[in-house]
Formats: structure tokens, C-alpha cells, sequence
């Protein structure tokens, strides 16, 4: 496994707390947390990747302070370790700016995700930008 930059830069999304997805205490659910932080995951990879991804392993999650229903959430993710088939994406999810109070996270994490072909087999990741996807990704 090797550090890595990608031309592509961090993914970002930015999401609304619905009430749907609060617990009994009007905050974020952590497994709607989760849910949030793995689209994010998903999304970074498989544009690094170039190929279809799969999440391998969520660890090191950390919920550091709530998230209020109706706060617009800043989530970034970005890919910052590349094996031959795996990359290893970070993911934090920020209240907005104008709403932030701290400068850091709210909810950090990280996600192993592998590079896979039609039949879900690990395939290896391009190790050029330029090189195509269906070059490694059967």
C-alpha cells in the first residue's frame, strides 16, 4: 500500500438532517451517519477507480459531537492510500461553516474499498489517470 494524491481531489457532498433520520434526541442517527459516510466512501473510490467498488471494512469511526436535524452537513471524502486492488478512504462529516461552532469533524471515519469486475472479483486499480477503465476493470 502507498500514499497517494489524486487529479481528482476530495469528493464532496452536502446533505440536510431530516427528522427521519434523528433519533429520540433530535440529533443525527449513527447508523444514518454510516449510511451518509459510505455513499461518500463509495463515491470517491469508484472515481478514483474508474471501475465498480465495493466497501471492504468501515473502522476508526468517531462521533466527536451531534448533529441537530435541519443542519446542512458537509461531507467530504477522499482517497489517501492505494493498494493493488483496495484504497483506503477517510471520511468527515462537518456541520456547514456558517453553522460550525469547532473546525473540526463532527463524525470521522474510514472505509476499505476494493476495485471489483462484473462477476464482484477484486481487480487491480490504474495506476495512471490517463489509463482507461476498461483497461483494469473487466
Amino acid at each position: 500500500m502507498r500514499a497517494i494524491t489524486s487529479d481528482l481531489g476530495p469528493t464532496r457532498l452536502l446533505e440536510i438532517v431530516l427528522p427521519e433520520q434523528a433519533s429520540h434526541h433530535g440529533t443525527l442517527h449513527g447508523v444514518n451517519a454510516l449510511q451518509i459516510m459510505g455513499k461518500a466512501a463509495f463515491a470517491c473510490a469508484t472515481r478514483h477507480a474508474r471501475c465498480p467498488v465495493v466497501m471492504a471494512k468501515a473502522d476508526c469511526i468517531e462521533f466527536r459531537r451531534a448533529i441537530r436535524i435541519g443542519a446542512v452537513i458537509d461531507v467530504n471524502a477522499q482517497v489517501v492510500f492505494q493498494g493493488r486492488s483496495s484504497m483506503t478512504v477517510t471520511v468527515e462529516i462537518a456541520p456547514d461553516p456558517a453553522e460550525a461552532r469547532e473546525d473540526t469533524p463532527a463524525i470521522t471515519g474510514r472505509f476499505m474499498m476494493v476495485a471489483v469486475d462484473r462477476d464482484g472479483v477484486p481487480v487491480p486499480i490504474p495506476l495512471s489517470d490517463t489509463r482507461l477503465a476498461e483497461e483494469s476493470c473487466p
